[in-house]
Formats: structure tokens, C-alpha cells, sequence
């Protein structure tokens, strides 16, 4: 009997041990930790939701999601283009850090220096490479723009599914024969629906479904559901542009539309929630990669500048956050929230740790590498949980960028833009949402401080841009301060 009992004990430990070593982690996933849903938009307007000011387009869905949790006014991107901002969101670190600069688009191929450093470096971790180490199943549907080489491939970045596209644009009404798209790294075919917008959807409905339908130990999900939408070409479904012929602009009707198909999907996916029971332990944010275009007919606002340029059109966006079950229903936030707040506040949801910072890579300065991570730490964002709550008031927040030739800090209420086509600006972003009243003059000593953060910030970085851009988006950039100044919705 003794050596049973013996035998039996080695059977179980041997079976505890193999388990909590196992790939999914299931065991190590805390009680209770909610399902995370990211949801991004492309080159959408600050001004573009109905509660943010917009009396011509229809966002209801979005409307209430806000209305469900907490509608963030002064949220901010990582960067003003779409690769580097989402290359700051899915790491929690300043791509900066990284170098990671430039958009990635086809350029880049042209101006980079080492052409297999053309995506998000290996070395650096993801939000689903974090989550999944916490037991959570992962999943990546529409836009990645991190990368096109199986090196970069979301499945090779936490990702446990994916259905999308690997580069920045695609066309709405794909081509079973003739497309970029893709689902765990096979070619697509065949689709569930003829508008991008609304296949998106139907995947993310299908995988959320079959996430949760298993009957073995319930297991939460994060899931970013990554739209294209609205960003350009401007194309919409027929009958969703007949809903807004009153629109008199044609490029504002189409946008009008693309961001109606969107809104629309997001309720379908509110809906299954709902539906399901997950809606109260779901914790949602959704917010824009950046500010609105200069071509896909997108409005700022009370913004000046625009997608591409340091202003606020550029960087500012509004930022949505829901979870029923532990966020209560408070009017707009209005403290300094960032994109790179997303990795602690997800794992303190998840009662989890970040992964460990990874060695620095072969192109990075050890030196400037340790020095930056003791004065601003591994990560830049801050757990908004407290704030969310309605249990801390908002932080003072210290934000840097840095694109072709323009660089910029936001130190408390002050920001400064240093540009290279003209003498730097000092703004009070907070009381002067404009960006019109330029106290260089006024405060002399405040800029001074604000551009030796900025130096120091910058002499830091520990490696240099791993690719460059046309001279030509430089040139776009430095056009943009004058050109885009607030405006009416356009009608």
C-alpha cells in the first residue's frame, strides 16, 4: 500500500509540474481576469464620433461605449504616422527607444540602412506575447503594419490567430483572386462578406465564438481587432453612403459611410458580447492610430494640424474605455492619458507581471540603453486602472516624440515643438486646444527647460532610426503647421 501511495504522489506531481509548464500557462491565469479588447481605428478624426462633436456622421454604438465607461479627451499616440504609433501601443515602450521612426511603407526599403531591421525588432516584447505568458488566448484581426518577413509575422509575436493584412493599406472590396490578405499565414480566397470592414467583423465574431465555446476550463481571451478603416482608398459600401447624401462633399460622405460600416461592426461585436454573458468582464479600449488625414475627408476638430505633423491634429486623439464590472460610468476625463499606458493597464486587469526586458540587440548602445532605462524606467506607459476608477486624480505626465525632422515634449500643461523649418513653438495645449497662442516670447525660461528635456530625452535614444524616410514627407510635414487650422465640420 505504501508504495501505491508512493507512485500516486509521483503521478500527480509529475502531472502538476508538466502543466504549469505548458504553452497555454492555463493554470497561471488569475481568477476572474477579464477578457481585453482592443479595437483600432486608422486615420480617424478627433472630431469624428458623435460624442466628440460630430453632428453629420452616425456613431451610435461607439456613442455608448463611451457613455459605458469613460471618454478620454486628451489621449495621445506614440507617434503622428501609423507604424511607429502602433509600434508604441502593442509594446508599451517609445518606439523611439527602439528606433523606430519612420513609417514603414515602400520607401523604407530605399532609405534603410539594414533592410532585415525593416519591422518591430524581434527582441522587443508584445501585449499579446505578455498576455499569452498570463494564460491568455490571443488573436490579431485586420491591419499589423509591423512588418512584412515571417521574422515579423504576428504569429511569430504572441499572436495565436491571425486574419489581416501585413502592410499599412488595402482596398475595401478585395479580390478572391487578387489581394494582400491573409489567415495564419495562408492566402485568402473566399470571404465571408464583400466589404473588408464588415469580414473584419465577421472574423472577429467567429473567433470570439469559438474562443469561448470550448467546454474545457474557461480561458480569457485578448483580442485586437486592428480596423483599416477609415483610413484611404475611400471606398464604401453603396448603400451606406445613401445614408448620408446630405453630406454635400463627396469625400466627407464616403468617410462618412466608412466610419458608419466600422461603428457598426463594433456593435455587432457589443452585441455577441452581450449576448454571451462577457460584457461586464470585457475590458475595452478603442481609440485611432492617429489624428485624421490629409486625404480620406477625416475632421479635427477644434484641432489645427493633421496627420503626420507634432500639433495636436497629428498626435491628440479620443480614447475609449469600458469594463463594466470594474470601471464605473464617469463624465470625460480630461487628464494626459497615452497609447502607452495599454501594457500595464492590461496586466494589472490580468494580474500579471511584464515580461522581462529582453538583452539589447546587436544595432542598440548598451551604454544609452541602461542610462534610459534607469531615468524613465523598461516601460513609458502608467496603469490608468486607478485613474479609470475614479480613485486618483490624473497624473503629470512627461511625453516625448520625434519624426522627420520635427520633435516634441509634453511636460505637464506645457508642450514644446522644435521643428526644422522654423523657430520652435511653446503651447499650452490643455487651455489652448488650438495651438494659437505660441509663448515662446512670453516664457522664455520655461522653453529653455522644456528644450533641454527634450536634448537630454533625445542624446539617450539608444539607437538611431532603422530606416529613413523620403525627403518628400518631410517637405508634407512642414506644410501641415499652416495648412490645417481649426475648422467647422465639414458638410
Amino acid at each position: 500500500m505504501a508504495i501505491l501511495l508512493l507512485l500516486l504522489v509521483c503521478f500527480f506531481t509529475t502531472l502538476i509540474f508538466s502543466t504549469s509548464g505548458s504553452s497555454n500557462a492555463l493554470a497561471e491565469t488569475p481568477l476572474g481576469s477579464p477578457n481585453i479588447l482592443l479595437i483600432l481605428a486608422d486615420d480617424m478624426g478627433y472630431g469624428d464620433l458623435g460624442c466628440m462633436g460630430s453632428e453629420h456622421l452616425q456613431t451610435p454604438r461607439l456613442d455608448q461605449l463611451a457613455a459605458s465607461g469613460v471618454l478620454c479627451k486628451q489621449a495621445y499616440v506614440a507617434s503622428a504616422v501609423c507604424s511607429p504609433s502602433r509600434a508604441g501601443l502593442i509594446t508599451g515602450r517609445d518606439p523611439r527607444r527602439f528606433g523606430y521612426e519612420g513609417n514603414l511603407n515602400e520607401e523604407a526599403n530605399h532609405y534603410a540602412t539594414r533592410p532585415e531591421l525593416l519591422g518591430l525588432p524581434p527582441g522587443e516584447h508584445t501585449l499579446a506575447d505578455h498576455l499569452r505568458s498570463a494564460g491568455y488566448r490571443t488573436s490579431l484581426i485586420g491591419k499589423w503594419h509591423l512588418g512584412m518577413s515571417d521574422l515579423f509575422h504576428p504569429q511569430n509575436r504572441g499572436f495565436d490567430y491571425f486574419c489581416g493584412m501585413l502592410g499599412g493599406g488595402h482596398g475595401y472590396f478585395p479580390d478572391p483572386d487578387n489581394n494582400r490578405l491573409q489567415r495564419n499565414g495562408e492566402p485568402l480566397r473566399e470571404f465571408s462578406s464583400p466589404y473588408l470592414t464588415d469580414f473584419f467583423t465577421d472574423e472577429a465574431i467567429d473567433w470570439i465564438k469559438e474562443s469561448t465555446s470550448s467546454t474545457a476550463k474557461p480561458t480569457p481571451w485578448f483580442l485586437y481587432l486592428s480596423y483599416n478603416a477609415p483610413h484611404g482608398p475611400r471606398q464604401a459600401r453603396p448603400e451606406d453612403e445613401a445614408i448620408f447624401e446630405s453630406i454635400q462633399d463627396p469625400k466627407r460622405r464616403t468617410y462618412a459611410a466608412m466610419v458608419y460600416a466600422m461603428d457598426r461592426g463594433i456593435g455587432r461585436v457589443l452585441s455577441l458580447l452581450e449576448e454571451t454573458g462577457q460584457r461586464d468582464n470585457t475590458l475595452i479600449c478603442f481609440f485611432s492610430d492617429n489624428g485624421g488625414a490629409t486625404n480620406n475627408g477625416s475632421w479635427n476638430g477644434p484641432l489645427s494640424g493633421v496627420k503626420g505633423c507634432l500639433k495636436e491634429g497629428g498626435i491628440r486623439v479620443p480614447m475609449i474605455w469600458s469594463w463594466p464590472a470594474k470601471i464605473p460610468v464617469q463624465p470625460e476625463q480630461n487628464g494626459v492619458v497615452s497609447s502607452l499606458d495599454l501594457l500595464p493597464t492590461f496586466l494589472a486587469a490580468a494580474k500579471a507581471n511584464p515580461l522581462p526586458l529582453a538583452p539589447p540587440r546587436s544595432h542598440e548602445d548598451q551604454n544609452n540603453r541602461e542610462k534610459i532605462v534607469r531615468k524613465y524606467g523598461e516601460y513609458d506607459g502608467v496603469n490608468l486602472l486607478p485613474l479609470l476608477q475614479g480613485t486618483a486624480e490624473p497624473q503629470r505626465r512627461t511625453l516625448f516624440w520625434r519624426l522627420q525632422g520635427q520633435a516634441a515634449i509634453l511636460d505637464g500643461k506645457d508642450k514644446l515643438i522644435h521643428l526644422s523649418h522654423r523657430p520652435a513653438e511653446l503651447f499650452d495645449p490643455t487651455a489652448d486646444v488650438a495651438e494659437s497662442n505660441n509663448r515662446m516670447n512670453d516664457d522664455p525660461t520655461r522653453a529653455a527647460e522644456l528644450y533641454q528635456m527634450l536634448g537630454g530625452w533625445q542624446s539617450l535614444l539608444p539607437t538611431v532610426p532603422l530606416w529613413g524616410s523620403s525627403p518628400y514627407w518631410s517637405s508634407q510635414s512642414a506644410q501641415h503647421y499652416d495648412k490645417w487650422q481649426p475648422s467647422v465640420e465639414p458638410n
